[in-house]
């Protein structure tokens, strides 16, 4: 917890005690660093994120390092997870033949945004790395250049700019302004629609149990204790909710990415 959120929350401080509630803000987002090496700092969310993929490698490793005809639990859901996203997301979007070869990269994509979400809700770590806008950023930017690397090496440097351009002589007129809108679209507005879904997600989600949690603690005094325990219920159903979103928001992510392999593939966009 950083220095900022340490005076953000007085254990001592209740409704009837004097003191105002310590609203949640931005400084809910903000860690001080665990250690430092030179000018290279590291902090909770840069570890939870490390733990992420630590956790989505170690999975599948063991799950299929000995894989049997007969499979036991753990490669069980492994190949369920596994077939999850290559038969109900990229084989739907991109098709059988087309995106075979990109299983591997959507499934990755998948489990590690969906795992970086759950640390939300796991005791300890209760933060999401991905509600720091850096991190889902970071992967819209590889999503964007496989697309925009898939599109020219497809159609060429001219078909290429003509695939994400929406170039179409039958326009007509109109033609011209359908170039500019695709060209802002498609090169500008696309990858940061896709971190910011995601982001703002699951920013505001953990934004609003941690508002519920300081409020149960705020009100437990005297006759707020009925409220209290409203507000107690709200965290779990905000928790509850918050773990079905963290999966749809992953699901979204590589549904998205799908769709623009997709699109890079195919001959129009």
């Amino acid at each position: 917890m950083s220095a900022d959120q340490t005076l953000a929350f007085d254990p001592d401080c209740h409704i009837f005690t004097g003191c105002g509630f310590p609203a949640p803000g931005l400084h809910t987002f903000i860690y001080e660093p665990i250690a430092t090496w030179g000018s290279f700092e590291l902090t909770k969310p840069m570890l939870l994120a490390i733990l992420s993929s630590v956790v989505v490698v170690g999975f599948f490793w063991a799950a299929f390092r000995k894989p049997k005809l007969v499979p036991g639990k753990m490669q069980m859901v492994g190949e369920a997870g596994y077939d999850f996203v290559r038969r109900g997301i990229v084989y739907e979007i991109i098709g059988k033949k087309d995106g075979e070869k990109y299983v591997p990269f959507m499934v990755s994509m998948f489990f590690l945004v969906w795992m970086m979400n759950l640390w939300s809700i796991i005791p300890l770590a209760q933060f999401p790395v991905t509600s720091l806008i850096a991190f889902p950023a970071a992967m819209a930017l590889i999503v964007y250049v496989v697309w925009v690397s898939l599109t020219f090496k497809k159609h060429g440097f001219v078909g290429g700019w003509k695939n994400i351009v929406g170039y179409d002589k039958s326009l007509g007129p109109i033609l011209p302004l359908v170039v500019v809108l695709e060209f802002f679209s498609n090169l500008i507005i696309r990858p940061f629609t896709h971190a910011v879904r995601l982001f703002a997600n699951m920013f505001a989600g953990h934004l609003l149990i941690v508002m519920f949690s300081l409020a149960s603690w705020y009100l437990l005094n005297g006759l707020g204790i009925i409220y209290a325990g409203t507000s107690f219920v709200m965290v779990i159903v905000m928790t509850a909710f918050e773990l079905f979103i963290q999966a749809v928001q992953a699901y979204v992510f590589v549904l998205l990415a799908c769709s623009y392999v997709q699109g890079a593939l195919s001959e129009h966009h």
